[in-house]
């Protein structure tokens, strides 16, 4: 597929349909976050990849807005070190990962976790990584695999300011 096509048909599907992903699809997406760009080419995050259904569910009910991994056939967690940039090299991470499941037939979903402690606890991570956000993929069910909701995007001149504020498009 396109990326353009990727990036405008791409949605999150909390939902999936109960299916194993295969671990050629997840070496797949791993290495879609491996190559994301990041500040200085540092590469601050590391992936905690989950097939583990008690893990996955155990990360779901600490998680307080990713209650999605309970039903994921594939999970990951993007640990990173404290700072600015580390946030940004992940959502990079997080996005390439998401783009090149999609164009596999794969669904995902972003979440993030309120108590990393609790996830630590689970997945044992050192102590200088904090989870930054969390993935779950899985195939998605019928009903995800049509075009997005139409009107879910702002048109771009709500949302573009050319060259000041409130100036719009040339």
């Amino acid at each position: 597929m396109r990326t353009d096509e990727l990036i405008r048909s791409k949605r999150a599907v909390r939902d999936f349909v109960k299916q194993p992903i295969s671990a050629e699809i997840q070496l797949a997406i791993l290495e879609a976050g491996r190559h994301a760009p990041s500040a200085l080419n540092r590469q601050p995050w590391n992936f905690v990849a989950l097939t583990d259904p008690e893990k996955l569910a155990q990360l779901a009910d600490i998680s307080g807005h990713s209650g999605h991994l309970a039903n994921a056939a594939f999970g990951l967690i993007l640990l990173i070190p404290e700072g600015h940039w580390p946030v940004f090299d992940a959502g990079q991470a997080a996005a390439y990962m998401q783009l090149a499941a999609w164009d596999l037939g794969i669904a995902s979903c972003i979440g993030s976790f309120v108590d990393p402690a609790a996830a630590r606890s689970i997945l044992e991570y050192p102590e200088e990584l904090r989870p930054v956000c969390c993935l779950s993929f899985g195939y998605p069910p019928k009903e995800a695999e049509g075009p997005p909701r139409k009107g879910g995007r702002k048109p771009l001149n709500e949302i573009v300011h050319w060259n000041k504020w409130g100036a719009t498009l040339p």
